[in-house]
C-alpha cells in the first residue's frame, strides 16, 4: 500500500534496507551463533546517521520522529530482528532524556547518542516487578550533592555495551508508584556494575544483562525532571517507544514472509512449483493481509506521536500488541511453508520465529497491552 511517505521518509526507509541487505544480512546468523554484540554493524548504522532520526536536531539529531525510527526499525528487522533491536534500545533509553531531561542533561549526552558514539539503555525490570513496572524496589537516597542508588535491574536490553542509563528508582517507597524517579547513570560509575550476559532464545545478536547498584553515587544534576517523576517518565516513554517494538515486529513478519514467498516459488512437488497450490496461497495471502493491517496501525500511530498528539496509550499497545501477535503468527506459518527444511537451522526462517516471541513480551507483555486498551476503551465509553 502507498502510505505517502514524504522524501525524506522515504530515503530513510531505502538506507536502512540497503544496510540491512548489505550489511546486516550477511552476518545476521554469524552473530546469532556467537551472540557477540554487533559493534560493526552499529557503526555502520551510525556513519548513516540512523542513531539522530529520533533526537531534536538542537541536539545533533536528524528530527524527533517516531515514524522515522519505526521506518527505520522495520528495514533493519527484515534481516534481523536482533541487531536491529540493539538500535531501537538505544531510542528507549533515550526518550526519557528527550521527553524530561534539562537543558543541561539534554546538551550533554544527547550529541553522543545522536551520533551513535555511545548507545542508551532503559533500566526499570527486576526480578520482582516485571509486568508491574510500580513494584521496583531499587532506591535512591539523597546525600547532600548526590543520590546512592542500591538494587538490581534484569533483562536489560543493550546492558554492558551501553554508556548512558536510565535507571528507574524508588525515592519514596511510602509513595507507591509516585514515589518512583528517573537518573541518568554513566558506564563505570563507581557502585555501579554488571551481572552475567543472559543467554536467549532469540535475538542473541543484542546483549541482556543484569545492572547491579551497591552504593552507586549518582549526582543530583543527573536526577530526570523532580523526584516521582519516574512511573509518569516511564508510561510517556513507552508510548513512543511502542511503535519501536511494534515496527520490529513489523519488520520480522516482513523478512519471514519474504523468505518464505522465496522458497514457495522454488521448491518443487508433484512436479510443480508449491506456490501454485492453492492451501500456500492462501497462507501467503492471510499474511500479507495481516502485515499490510498491522503497517497501517503502526504508522498511523508513530504519526500520531510525531503530530504531538498526547494520551497515544491505547493506539501504541495496539500497534504493538497487533503487530508482534501477527509477527509471531506469520513466521510459523512462513517456517510451516518451508517444511522440514524451515525446522534446520542450515535455513534462516526458525531465526524468525525465535525473534519474534519476545516482541510478545517485552516493553509490557500482550496481556498488560490488553489490559491498557481495554481500560482505556471502557474509560471513553463512560464519557
Amino acid at each position: 500500500m502507498d502510505y505517502l511517505l514524504t522524501e525524506e521518509q522515504k530515503m530513510v526507509k531505502d538506507l536502512a534496507r540497503k544496510i540491512a541487505e548489505e550489511k546486516i544480512r550477511p552476518v545476521a546468523a554469524k552473530y546469532d551463533q556467537s551472540e557477540e554484540y554487533p559493534w560493526e554493524v552499529i557503526n555502520v548504522i551510525a556513519e548513516a546517521g540512523l542513531f539522530g532520526l529520533f533526537i531534536p536536531e538542537e541536539y545533533g539529531g536528524m528530527a524527533n520522529s517516531v515514524m522515522n525510527l519505526c521506518l527505520a526499525t522495520e528495514e533493519l528487522s527484515r534481516a534481523c530482528g536482533g541487531i536491529a533491536v540493539c538500535y531501537a534500545a538505544s531510542a528507549l533509553g533515550t526518550f526519557p532524556i528527550v521527553l524530561f531531561g534539562n537543558e543541561e542533561q539534554k546538551r550533554k549526552y544527547l550529541p553522543d547518542l545522536a551520533s551513535g558514539k555511545k548507545v542508551a539503555a532503559f533500566a526499570v525490570t527486576e526480578p520482582e516487578a516485571g509486568s508491574d513496572a510500580s513494584a521496583i524496589k531499587t532506591t535512591a537516597k539523597k546525600e547532600g550533592d548526590y543520590y546512592v542508588l542500591n538494587g538490581l535491574k534484569h533483562f536489560i536490553t543493550n546492558g554492558g555495551d551501553a554508556e548512558t542509563y536510565v535507571v528507574i528508582a524508588m525515592t519514596d517507597k511510602t509513595k507507591g508508584a509516585r514515589g518512583a524517579s528517573a537518573f541518568i547513570l554513566e558506564k563505570g560509575m563507581p557502585g555501579f556494575t554488571f551481572g552475567k550476559k543472559e543467554e536467549k532464545f532469540g535475538i542473541r545478536a543484542s546483549s541482556t544483562r543484569e545492572l547491579i547498584f551497591t552504593d552507586c553515587k549518582v549526582p543530583k544534576a543527573n536526577l530526570i525532571a523532580k523526584e516521582g517523576m519516574g512511573f509518569i517518565a516511564t508510561m510517556r516513554t513507552f508510548d513512543m517507544s511502542r511503535p519501536g517494538v511494534a515496527a520490529q515486529a513489523l519488520g520480522i513478519a516482513q523478512g519471514a514472509l519474504d523468505l518464505a514467498v522465496k522458497y514457495a516459488k522454488e521448491r518443487q512437488q508433484f512436479g510443480k512449483s508449491i506456490s501454485s497450490f492453492q492451501g500456500i496461497q492462501w497462507m501467503i495471502a492471510d499474511m500479507a493481509t495481516e502485515i499490510e493491517a498491522a503497517r497501517g496501525l503502526v504508522y498511523s500511530t508513530a504519526r500520531m506521536v510525531d503530530a504531538g498528539i498526547t494520551g497515544v496509550s491505547k493506539e501504541s499497545a495496539m500497534a504493538k500488541m497487533y503487530a508482534s501477535d501477527v509477527a509471531m503468527k506469520v513466521s510459523v506459518d512462513a517456517l510451516q511453508i518451508f517444511g522440514g527444511y524451515g525446522y534446520m537451522r542450515d535455513y534462516p526462517i526458525e531465526k524468525y520465529v525465535r525473534d519474534a516471541k519476545i516482541t510478545q513480551i517485552y516493553e509490557g507483555t500482550n496481556q498488560i497491552q490488553r489490559n491498557i486498551i481495554a481500560l482505556q476503551v471502557i474509560k471513553e465509553a463512560a464519557k
